[in-house]
């Protein structure tokens, strides 16, 4: 039995082709005849590499949570040493990708959390999993910032952690209902305000 590559460039033409029509349209109302289609390949093609469209479903939520940690951990604010600086620097990226228009499309983990957690258990898994990872992350620079500037503070860091998670894709949501892409950025500068007073800043 033939093993389909898992590198493939006729697998990424799908998972790419299913990425956009799923931001558009969200998960349910896309058909893998659509996904097809917008791949210029054959359904022969896509149950070469998927059993179904759940499986395709959470190939492309990896697909595009990879994609996001690899863009977070190259980007400039990286390089800043001070923690809190950098948490500064992250909140300032993130401003300035909200006015990008890949912003507008919104953000897939969301979107599946959203639409899928009530009837697909594995990729609402994935979606926790992947909520967690992202707030493990900014976690660690709070941590630091806190040791460093606010040592005696008593708020929790994780669940400001989560609590920017909530922010930002509150944010997103927001911003697709009003059609407006700067409710992201109000509402991240709105955080970056509220991050500073909680240090003093």
């Amino acid at each position: 039995m033939r093993t389909a590559r898992t590198d493939s460039p006729t697998k990424d033409r799908l998972l790419h082709a299913a990425q956009e029509l799923m931001l558009a349209k969200g998960y349910n109302a896309t058909t893998v005849d659509e996904i097809c289609e917008a791949a210029g390949l054959t359904k022969g093609s896509f149950f070469h590499y998927f059993k179904g469209k759940e499986e395709l479903g959470a190939a492309v939520l990896e697909r595009f949570c990879d994609s996001t940690m690899q863009m977070m951990q190259t980007a400039p604010h990286r390089q800043i040493k001070d923690p809190l600086e950098r948490l500064f620097g992250y909140v300032d990226f993130l401003i300035e990708m909200s006015r990008s228009p890949m912003a507008a499309k919104g953000c897939l983990l969301g979107t599946f959390a959203q639409e899928l957690s009530d009837t697909h258990p594995k990729i609402r898994s994935m979606c926790a999993a992947r909520f967690s990872k992202w707030a493990e992350g900014i976690k660690v620079d709070l941590d630091a910032a806190k040791a460093a500037y606010a040592a005696k503070a008593r708020w929790d860091t994780g669940s400001l952690a989560e609590h920017f998670i909530a922010v930002m894709e509150g944010g997103m949501i927001l911003a697709k209902a009003k059609q407006d892409q700067t409710v992201i950025e109000e509402n991240l500068r709105h955080f970056r305000r509220y991050l500073s007073s909680l240090f003093g800043k």
